[in-house]
C-alpha cells in the first residue's frame, strides 16, 4: 500500500489503484520520470511500463485520486485556480514516438497539458491539482479554424477549466479562476460557471459596447493609489524583485466580437459582457528589466485601492502554476526527455509527473511553517505513525526537536527532510532531500500498516 493515495482511487482496478499510487510515490521519491528509476529492479521497470500502456489505465484515472484530496483541502478556503497551458516539445528525440501530432512547432513530434491548480489565496500554499487536460494534435491541419464551434476548438480548455474547478472545488469559500492572456476569450467570460469568479490578463484590445477600445479607455482611469508587488522569480539564478507600481481600476461593457465565417463558427454567446479591470503599471524599473503592465480583466469588485490590490495579489498568484511547470520539465522532472513512446503511455506517466511535481513543491514549501493540514498530503490514519518516527529522529538540543504541532503539513515536512538526511542545520532542505525522505517515509509507513495488519490477524 502506498502512503499518499489510500482513498479516492479511480481506474477501477484495486491492483492497479495500488501500482499507480506506488509509482506516483516513486517518482516524488526519484524526482524523475525514468522508468529504470522508477521501477528500481529490472521487474519494476518492466511493471511500471506495463501499467502506463495498459488499456484501463487514463489520464482521468490516474489524477482521480489526486483531485479527491485536493477538493478535501480547499474546505472553506479562500482559492485560486490557476490554470494555464505548457507544451512538451520532443524535437530531437522524436524517432520512434507513435501516435503523437506536431508540438506547438508544427514539425516536432509533441503533446500539451493544460491543468488548474487549486492555491489557498491567503497563506499561497499549493493545495492540488483541480483539473487536467493532455492532447496531441492532429496531423492533418484544421481546414478553417475561424468555422469550428467554440467547444471543438482547443482554446475551449479554459473555459472547461473554469467549469471543472468550480466544480471540484464547491467547498471552498471562494473560487478565482486566474489565467494569463491565453484566458482572455470572449466565450470564456461570457460562459463563467456559477460559484467562480475570474481574473485574466487582458491579450486583446477588444471592442466596448460603446464603440471605444478597451486600452485606451484604462488609460482615462483614475489612478487609485500605488502598490509594491513581488515579482516572481523566472527560473533558477532568479531571486525576483519587488516592484513599485500604480493601479487604476474600472467597469466596461465588452462587446462581443463580430460573427467569423460561416454561421455556428462562433457559438451563440450574450451579446455583451460587463467586467471590472484592473491596470497596473510600474515606475522606475530597475535597468535591463521589462516594465510591469499587467491588464486584467476580472468579476470581482474594483471600488477602492484594497479591492484593486487583491486581485492584483491574485493574479500574481498564478505564478505557482509556473513554477509547477519547472518541477515538471528541464528544471525538475525533465518529461520531455522521456524514453517512453507510444502517446498514451507518455500522457500517463504526464498526469502522474504533474501530482508528483505539486507534490515536491508542497513538500518544499512547507519547510518554513504552514497553516496548512498533513492531510493535504497523508490521511490522519497515519498521524500516530508519522510521531513515531518523528519522535525517533530528534536530538536532544532544542534546535533538534520538531517544532510544529502534529498533524501539520510543516510538522510532517519537518519528519520527511530528517528522513532524507537534513541535520536541523545550515542551509534549508531542497527538492532532492524532501524527495530521498519521502521515499523513506513511504517505506516506513508502509511496514508500519503490515505491522498493524499483522497484529490485528
Amino acid at each position: 500500500m502506498a502512503v499518499a493515495l489510500k482513498r479516492g482511487a479511480g481506474l477501477g482496478d484495486v491492483r492497479l489503484d495500488e501500482r499507480a499510487a506506488l509509482v506516483f510515490d516513486q517518482m516524488v521519491a526519484t524526482h524523475s520520470v525514468v522508468l529504470k528509476k522508477i521501477g528500481g529492479q529490472r521487474a519494476g521497470e518492466v511493471g511500471v511500463g506495463r501499467l502506463l500502456a495498459s488499456e484501463k489505465v487514463n489520464t482521468d484515472g490516474l489524477l482521480a485520486p489526486h483531485f479527491a484530496r485536493t477538493a478535501e483541502a480547499v474546505r472553506g478556503r479562500r482559492i485560486v485556480a490557476a490554470q494555464d497551458t505548457t507544451e512538451i516539445n520532443f524535437a530531437g528525440r522524436d524517432k520512434r514516438r507513435h501516435g503523437l501530432g506536431p508540438a506547438g512547432d508544427g514539425v516536432s513530434k509533441g503533446f500539451f497539458i493544460h491543468p488548474v491548480i487549486a492555491i489557498d489565496a491567503d497563506d499561497e500554499a499549493v493545495l492540488g491539482v483541480a483539473a487536467a487536460e493532455l492532447w496531441t494534435r492532429d496531423e492533418t491541419p484544421t481546414p478553417d479554424h475561424r468555422n469550428l464551434p467554440f467547444d471543438a476548438k482547443e482554446s475551449a480548455r479554459g473555459l472547461r477549466g473554469a467549469q471543472a474547478a468550480a466544480a471540484l472545488l464547491s467547498t471552498a469559500a471562494s473560487v478565482v479562476v486566474v489565467g494569463d492572456r491565453e484566458s482572455d476569450i470572449y466565450e470564456v467570460f461570457a460562459g463563467r460557471p456559477a460559484g467562480a469568479d475570474f481574473v485574466i490578463r487582458a491579450r486583446h484590445d477588444r471592442r466596448l459596447s460603446n464603440g471605444g477600445g478597451l486600452f485606451a479607455t484604462l488609460e482615462t482611469f483614475a489612478t487609485l493609489g500605488g502598490a509594491v508587488v513581488k515579482v516572481a522569480s523566472s527560473g533558477i539564478g532568479d531571486k525576483g524583485r519587488l516592484a513599485r507600481v500604480l493601479i487604476k481600476a474600472g467597469t466596461v461593457e465588452v462587446a462581443r466580437p463580430r460573427q467569423q465565417g460561416a454561421a455556428g463558427g462562433r457559438s451563440a454567446a450574450v451579446a455583451a459582457v460587463t467586467l471590472n479591470t484592473v491596470e497596473v503599471t510600474e515606475v522606475q524599473a530597475p535597468d535591463g528589466a521589462e516594465p510591469l503592465c499587467w491588464r486584467l480583466l476580472t468579476t470581482l469588485p474594483v471600488a477602492t485601492l484594497a479591492d484593486a490590490a487583491d486581485i492584483v495579489r491574485h493574479y500574481r498568484l498564478r505564478w505557482r502554476i509556473e513554477e509547477t511547470f519547472r518541477a515538471l520539465k528541464k528544471d525538475g522532472m525533465r518529461l520531455e526527455e522521456s524514453q517512453v513512446t507510444e502517446a498514451s503511455a507518455v500522457m500517463n506517466l504526464a498526469a502522474l509527473a504533474l501530482a508528483a511535481s505539486v507534490r515536491i513543491i508542497q513538500l518544499v514549501d512547507a519547510r518554513d511553517g504552514s497553516a496548512r493540514p498533513a492531510t493535504d498530503i497523508i490521511d490522519a490514519s497515519q498521524f500516530d505513525a508519522v510521531a513515531a518516527i518523528s519522535a525517533a529522529r530528534e536530538g536532544k538540543t532544542k534546535r533538534q526537536k520538531n517544532p510544529w504541532p502534529k498533524g501539520s503539513l510543516p510538522w510532517l515536512s519537518w519528519v520527511v527532510a530528517r528522513l532524507g538526511g537534513w541535520n536541523c542545520y545550515g542551509k534549508k532542505p531542497g527538492p532532492k532531500t524532501m524527495a530521498d525522505g519521502w521515499h523513506r517515509l513511504s517505506l516506513m509507513l508502509d511496514g508500519f500498516q503490515l505491522a498493524k495488519a499483522s497484529k490485528d490477524v
